[in-house]
């Protein structure tokens, strides 16, 4: 254990070079899986931080003390010699901070897994701040502060008041990769969540830090469970969540609509396109793919469609880009089918359905779709699902009573993400009824 704190502090000679997050992770990575080994920890970074005149030596054990102090404290006998330690060398630059640190880390549960490489690069460039992007469904994106014990609830109401949406509930944060989106989990660490979702196994060969420093990762802010959702009541929320990820929905041909229905949604995404720029009319046969339904374009020749969509692009003459996706949204709110999460799924249980079949959750429960003929097969509401279970790529749910039930069990890729879906809606309606529940008082 005493090497890689000397290694990092540049006390101990390195044959071969060693990125600074290699020693962190041999530093602090046990000590995360094992309680008995976080004493250890802070004895050492202490012990060779006591009577130690090399000035770089001490600029690095103060950045050990610091990411120490935001994932574990020590037992109570060690914390209060710790707070002593920190208190007696308040002048040093980070001391200050190392104690807050670890005072405020006394309330809160200990980190999973060592410090991520955006706390060790902050702290080694002396920066006790750390910032981290978030994306947004509509393309754009924002800097926001978190800190080593952000948890992602924490980070989702941080951006909540930060865009001023009138409500924090509902949304989430996704995970996405270059072969994968995960949600994170709110009572999580946003670190902890980072490192064990984004960075490649460990399995085999060591993997080099470089690259798991390098892993490309979008962080995204979006609306996860639909419910309150009414078009026109927060219009940030409308133009930055609920239209960009609803437009995507309507053009996969998951909606069963009429054709008047894709008619004058067509005529409302082509303003959201081009505004009142008439001369754009001539694109239509080329721009259908972004206002009709990809399952319906064959329905009219090209030119059919530019004639109805132009006619519907006049009819609402006079409105704004802003404006027509709200209308948008107000005109496919009232489908059974809108705010749904929609995965395509392979199953084989029951005979009378296709093989592909459309699962669509959303805040009544389960359905399933024939993705050809857009039919509702069957509906579950939350209230007949006993168990559900995701391993790997196979989903597995249990649909009606204690006494009597069928399990149906699908095949696809997101059955993680149909099932944290899942759960989340279950875990709100759960917290409403708790919430709604009368409280008994003894004296009645």
């Amino acid at each position: 254990m005493p090497a890689p704190i000397l290694k990092y502090m540049g006390d101990y000679p390195i044959k071969h070079a060693r990125s600074p997050m290699e020693l962190t992770d041999q530093i602090f990575g046990p000590a995360t899986q094992y309680e008995a080994l976080q004493d250890e920890i802070y004895c050492q970074i202490m012990r060779q931080m006591t009577n130690n005149n090399n000035r770089l030596s001490m600029e690095r054990g103060w950045q050990l003390m610091w990411l120490c102090s935001g994932l574990f404290v020590p037992n109570s006998k060690l914390l209060g010699y710790t707070q002593r330690f920190l208190e007696s060398r308040c002048r040093e630059q980070l001391a200050p901070d190392c104690l807050q640190r670890l005072n405020g880390m006394c309330s809160k549960e200990p980190r999973n897994l060592p410090p991520h490489h955006i706390e060790v690069e902050a702290i080694q460039q002396n920066s006790t701040q750390i910032f981290h992007k978030i994306h947004f469904p509509n393309e754009t994106n924002d800097i926001f502060e978190v800190q080593s014990t952000t948890t992602i609830e924490d980070l989702c109401r941080s951006i909540t008041y930060q865009l001023k949406l009138t409500s924090a509930d509902g949304y989430g944060l996704s995970l996405k990769t270059t072969n994968k989106m995960v949600n994170l989990q709110n009572q999580k660490y946003l670190f902890d969540s980072l490192r064990q979702t984004a960075e490649p196994s460990k399995k085999g060969k060591r993997v080099k830090e470089v690259n798991q420093a390098n892993m490309p990762y979008l962080v995204i802010f979006k609306r996860k469970l639909w419910f309150n959702v009414s078009p026109g009541k927060d219009l940030v929320a409308d133009l930055m969540f609920h239209y960009p990820q609803e437009m995507p929905r309507y053009l996969r041909g998951y909606h069963n609509c009429t054709k008047e229905d894709m008619t004058n949604i067509g005529g409302l995404l082509f303003r959201a396109e081009v505004d009142s720029d008439r001369s754009q009319f001539v694109m239509i046969p080329r721009m259908l793919r972004e206002l009709v339904p990809a399952d319906q374009i064959d329905l009219m020749s090209p030119e059919e469609w530019k004639k109805n969509i132009i006619q519907a692009y006049s009819k609402q003459s006079g409105i704004t880009v802003q404006e027509a996706k709200i209308e948008f949204l107000k005109a496919i709110c009232s489908w059974p089918t809108f705010g749904c999460a929609f995965f395509e799924v392979k199953q084989t249980c029951e005979s009378s359905y296709p093989n592909i079949v459309l699962i669509a959750i959303s805040k009544l429960g389960i359905s399933l779709i024939d993705p050809q003929t857009k039919e509702v097969l069957v509906m579950h509401p939350f209230s007949r699902i006993k168990e559900y279970q995701s391993e790997g790529n196979y989903f597995e749910m249990s649909i009606g009573t204690l006494l009597r039930a069928v399990v149906f069990v699908c095949e696809t890729t997101q059955a993680n993400t149909m099932e944290d879906l899942l759960r989340s809606y279950v875990t709100m309606y759960e917290t409403q009824r708790t919430a709604l529940r009368p409280k008994h008082n003894i004296f009645s």
